[in-house]
């Protein structure tokens, strides 16, 4: 199923899904707990963003293990090129883990801001920010050590 997209390798493109939804979810929820007068304007795209962002980053990661299974039979291949792919794949889960720990939080903090009161949506504002600083360092370096795989 992540194998391919019109013939091409899925990876590479799936990926940018999850290099684009991440950081939006990231700036809109930061944006959305420490600014409360957009609240009532940034509500839905966070709470879309907090579920869409997540299954980019798990398509992502599937994505790149069919790329691997496809191209290397699923091992990781010898030299520095099996290195750059390691440190690489090494993101994978904490990238995930963190995308979707940011999506829980951002949902839990659109519910709070209108159900729960000013307390827990400040507890939440707190939680979602530091996730948010998580899920964009992993983005970044998820990213660019893919890039450094593939162009160098």
């Amino acid at each position: 199923m992540f194998e391919e997209i019109f013939g091409l390798p899925a990876h590479p493109l799936i990926v940018h899904a999850a290099v684009i939804f991440i950081p939006l979810l990231a700036a809109g929820s930061v944006v959305f707990g420490v600014v409360p007068r957009v609240r009532t304007h940034l509500g839905w795209a966070v709470a879309s963003l907090a579920i869409v962002a997540p299954v980019a980053a798990l398509a992502a990661k599937l994505s790149g293990e069919a790329f691997m299974e496809r191209n290397f039979g699923g091992e990781t291949p010898e030299g520095p090129l099996g290195a750059k792919l390691d440190e690489h794949m090494g993101y994978a889960d904490p990238l995930l883990f963190s995308a979707l720990g940011l999506g829980v939080s951002a949902l839990l903090l659109v519910y709070s801001s209108v159900r729960l009161g000013k307390t827990a949506t400040a507890i939440l504002t707190v939680v979602t920010v530091v996730l948010a600083v998580v899920a964009g360092f992993y983005t970044v370096r998820a990213g660019h050590t893919g890039a450094v795989a593939v162009w160098s």
